[in-house]
C-alpha cells in the first residue's frame, strides 16, 4: 500500500538516500531543503509523487506554514522523517556564541518545530508516525561535540515526552540513533577555531583523528536507510532504534556504566527520602 511521506533536510546523505529509496518503491515524498535545485532530476523521474519544498528549519513560521501547506497538497502524511540537522565540531571553550545559537536553532529547536507543526495535522487524520532522526550521540558524549550531543540528547527527552502525550491520537514516535555511516556528515561539519591548549587534551585527540580520517566508520548508508524503513513500516516499532554495531556497542556500554553508577549511589539516594 502506498504511504505519503515528508523528510526534512533532503539535499544529501541519510535524508535525500530515503527520498530516493520511498519513490522507487512507488510512495508520494514530501522533500524539503533548503537549496533549490537539489532534487530537480529526481522530480523529471517521478513527477507527481515527489513534491519539493524550500524550508529552513530555523524559521518557525515557515516551518508551520510549509508543513500545513503540505498536509493540505497530499491529504493525507502517514509519516513525518525529521532529519533536517548537522553537527558542530570543537571544545566548548573553542565554538562562538553565533555556533551555539545556530546549531541548537537548526537541530533541537528546529526539530521542536516540525513536531509541533505536524501533530495537528497528524491529530485530525486519526493518526501517524513521527520518526526522529538522532545519532549514536544521543545516548553516548565523545569530546569536541558537546553542542551536538546537547541538541541530539534534548531531543531524545523531548520526544519521549511528546511521545506519552500523543499515544491517544494514534501518533507514534521512532528515534532513529545511527552511528557513524558513509554519507556527507563529516563534509558538513562546522568546525570552530581549534585552540593550542587542547592539542594535548582527548579534544585534541578527537580532532586530529577527524582530520586524518583514522577513526572507523562500520555504518552503510543504504542499510542504515532500509532499517529505518522497515522501522517505519513496522506496526509497533520501538521507541529508539539503534542503528550499526559501533552505536550499538557505545550505547551499550555507556547504558552499563551509568547502571553501574547509579547501583552504587543506591544508599545515598534513598538516605534523601523523607521516609526511611
Amino acid at each position: 500500500m502506498m504511504k505519503t511521506w515528508l523528510i526534512t533536510g533532503t539535499s544529501s546523505g541519510l535524508g535525500r538516500l530515503l527520498a530516493e529509496r520511498l519513490l522507487q518503491r512507488g510512495d508520494r515524498v514530501v522533500a524539503t531543503l533548503r537549496r533549490e535545485g537539489t532534487l530537480d532530476e529526481l522530480k523529471k523521474q517521478y513527477g507527481d509523487r515527489l513534491h519539493v519544498l524550500t524550508l529552513d528549519v530555523t524559521d518557525t513560521r515557515a516551518v508551520h506554514t510549509n508543513i500545513a501547506a503540505a498536509f493540505e497538497a497530499m491529504g493525507r502524511i502517514d509519516v513525518v522523517v525529521n532529519n533536517a540537522g548537522y553537527g558542530l565540531f570543537g571544545a566548548a571553550e573553542e565554538v562562538t556564541d553565533e555556533q551555539i545559537d545556530r546549531q541548537i536553532a537548526t537541530n533541537l529547536t528546529g526539530s521542536i518545530q516540525v513536531i509541533r507543526a505536524a501533530l495537528p495535522h497528524l491529530r485530525r487524520q486519526g493518526g501517524g508516525r513521527i520518526v526522529q532522526v538522532s545519532s549514536e550521540g544521543g545516548q553516548v558524549a565523545y569530546p569536541n561535540f558537546s553542542l551536538y550531543h546537547t541538541t541530539k540528547w534534548g531531543i531524545e527527552g523531548f520526544v519521549e515526552s511528546v511521545a506519552k502525550e500523543v499515544a491517544p491520537f494514534g501518533i507514534d514516535f521512532v528515534i532513529v540513533e545511527p552511528g557513524a555511516t558513509s554519507t556527507q556528515f563529516g563534509a558538513g561539519l562546522d568546525h570552530a577555531v581549534p585552540m593550542p591548549e587542547y592539542d594535548d587534551t582527548p579534544a585534541g585527540d578527537v580532532r586530529r583523528a577527524i582530520a586524518s580520517n583514522s577513526f572507523e566508520i562500520r555504518g552503510d548508508a543504504g542499510k542504515t536507510v532500509a532499517a529505518m524503513i522497515v522501522a517505519a513500516d513496522s506496526v509497533h516499532p520501538p521507541l529508539r532504534l539503534t542503528l550499526g554495531g559501533g552505536a550499538y556497542d557505545s550505547i551499550r556500554a555507556a547504558l552499563a556504566e551509568r547502571l553501574r553508577v547509579l547501583e552504587a549511589q543506591k544508599d545515598i539516594a534513598f538516605s534523601a527520602d523523607s521516609i526511611s
